[in-house]
């Protein structure tokens, strides 16, 4: 989708415990027999699909047509794989947040939802980026504490020189989607209006992750009041 371009008609993949990020890939496996169809419709078209979060009141409904958050993420099919029993594995790359403004009505022949969707910016001003850059430092010293405190097995793996030529809405939204935060969380982070403002969600978010893990191992100079 081009900034230009016209709202338009995507089918959707909704989902209750993932959140597709723009510029993150995502493994999706597809086994319902709608969402067989949406795979096979989809790899024949634009191959892009939008994945939308339920709202978590209504996770048990999953069988159904489950109301969703408007704001969503559209992705690009990079990868796919045609399981002998009819089943998909696929690769989504997410390509931009956007928001559904409806969905076309059902129909006898299509299983799945399509819904109607317009593309949303995220606006990184040039004057936000010296705040950007402090709050990114800020995230890239919380993620190395958790990493080492709840996951030492793995810390060795995060070097933050690794990060360096990212760019900044890369490296931010490949740690709200890498991080364990809860469905809603990150739901709340892919509605951030822009990318300073992202940032400052995660890095709330993650300075309260750290606040709190250190006071679990009983460091004295980290309470949660």
């Amino acid at each position: 989708m081009s900034d230009s371009e016209t709202p338009q008609s995507l089918p959707i993949f909704p989902l209750s415990n993932v959140v597709l990020f723009p510029r993150v890939r995502t493994p999706l496996h597809l086994f319902e027999p709608r969402y067989r169809q949406l795979a096979r419709e989809a790899l024949a078209g634009e191959r892009r699909v939008v994945m939308a979060v339920v709202r978590p009141e209504h996770v048990g409904e999953m069988g159904g047509d489950p109301p969703l958050f408007p704001v969503a993420c559209c992705g690009v099919i990079e990868e796919s794989q045609q399981l002998p029993d009819g089943r998909y594995n696929l690769v989504l790359h997410g390509e931009r947040r956007v928001r559904i403004t409806g969905e076309e009505p059902a129909d006898g022949e299509r299983l799945y939802r399509v819904g109607r969707v317009e593309g949303l910016e995220d606006p990184y001003p040039d004057a936000e980026r010296e705040g950007v850059a402090r709050l990114r430092t800020a995230i890239t010293e919380d993620v190395g504490v958790l990493m080492r405190r709840n996951r030492p097995d793995r810390a060795h793996g995060f070097d933050p020189e690794l990060f360096g030529g990212v760019d900044d809405e890369t490296f931010v939204n490949a740690v709200a989607n890498a991080f364990a935060f809860e469905p809603l969380e990150k739901q709340g982070l892919l509605e951030a209006d822009g990318v300073p403002e992202r940032y400052a969600r995660l890095a709330g978010a993650l300075s309260f992750r750290r606040a709190e893990t250190l006071a679990a191992h009983g460091d004295p100079g980290r309470r949660i009041h």
